[in-house]
């Protein structure tokens, strides 16, 4: 029965729900391929299953349920979207890229496993996903709509080209529009089509898929900024990784432009324009409702 109050039930109740069906899954594909060498399968295994929020791929499930569709049907798309995701910070974490010595509460993949081994692990995350989305969602051509967003969020244009205008302009510029531009490729571009893939296999129209769009790309943004004000104001032991970096290396943050106080209240604004942009999936985007205020929330 839907929630007919104002204020949805907490996020924690849907991520318990949610997240251990996530997990089962990764933990089957993880260990499905044939002829994986061993070192491998132990380092992707490493940097999938460890303690990962699980964010994106329960946005997937929840848009898919905001849709009227089912979890399980979109379960492949969940797995998919994350282990895009963690090949993204494994090699953002390499020495030549962020250099990071821990994420997720535990040392990254290339502290552990050695640097060739963390490039391969991301290879064959990337590859493993568009794996999954091809053989397993159904039918064949929304098969191939999941896999044509998901490369075009994954590529040089949205989160690979995001990451590179970081890389490239790290202290080089200050301007607000030019930060925005790189977090809603290098962060929100993988939140939205996490969004927009749920809705496919839902089968969603023109409309729904219009109301998922506005939502992810707000809470894109405002998941970004909190990012950099955890990196300011959190420890690493409640982060599970490294803060205090974005400062040391000059970096292009939020709070860096507006300061910790104005960056939260923008943060605060785009998850109220996010919660109301969800208006043409109500009552059934409750758990989406309850994620957006949980990015105001969170500590790591």
């Amino acid at each position: 029965m839907a929630n007919t109050t104002d204020t949805p039930r907490p996020f924690a109740e849907y991520a318990n729900r949610l997240r251990p069906q996530i997990n089962a899954a990764l933990e089957d594909h993880l260990n499905t391929p044939r002829g994986c060498p061993d070192s491998l399968r132990e380092a992707m295994n490493y940097s999938v299953m460890a303690a990962g929020k699980r964010i994106r791929p329960m946005m997937v499930l929840m848009a898919s349920e905001a849709c009227g569709g089912t979890v399980e049907a979109a379960v492949p798309a969940a797995c998919a979207v994350e282990m895009v995701h963690t090949y993204s910070l494994v090699h953002d974490d390499l020495p030549a890229m962020d250099d990071d010595d821990l994420r997720r509460g535990q040392p990254t993949c290339h502290v552990a496993h050695g640097e060739a081994m963390a490039i391969l692990v991301g290879d064959a995350l990337l590859a493993l996903a568009f794996e999954i989305l091809a053989e397993e969602v159904r039918p064949p051509e929304v098969a191939a709509q999941c896999c044509t967003a998901l490369a075009e969020a994954a590529g040089p244009s949205q989160l690979v080209g995001g990451q590179a205008d970081d890389i490239a302009g790290m202290d080089a510029h200050s301007d607000i529009e030019i930060l925005e531009s790189i977090h809603a490729r290098k962060t929100g571009a993988l939140i939205n089509v996490s969004l927009q893939l749920g809705g496919m296999v839902a089968g969603a129209g023109t409309e729904k898929l219009a109301a998922l769009d506005s939502y992810g790309r707000r809470v894109g943004i405002a998941f970004q900024i909190i990012d950099d004000l955890l990196d300011v104001r959190s420890d690493e032991e409640t982060a599970g990784k490294r803060v205090g970096k974005d400062a040391d290396q000059g970096k292009l943050t939020f709070p860096s432009l507006l300061g910790a106080d104005e960056s939260a209240s923008q943060a605060e604004q785009l998850i109220t324009e996010a919660r109301a942009a969800l208006a043409p999936l109500k009552p059934r985007a409750e758990g989406l409702e309850a994620l957006a205020l949980y990015v105001l929330e969170r500590n790591r």
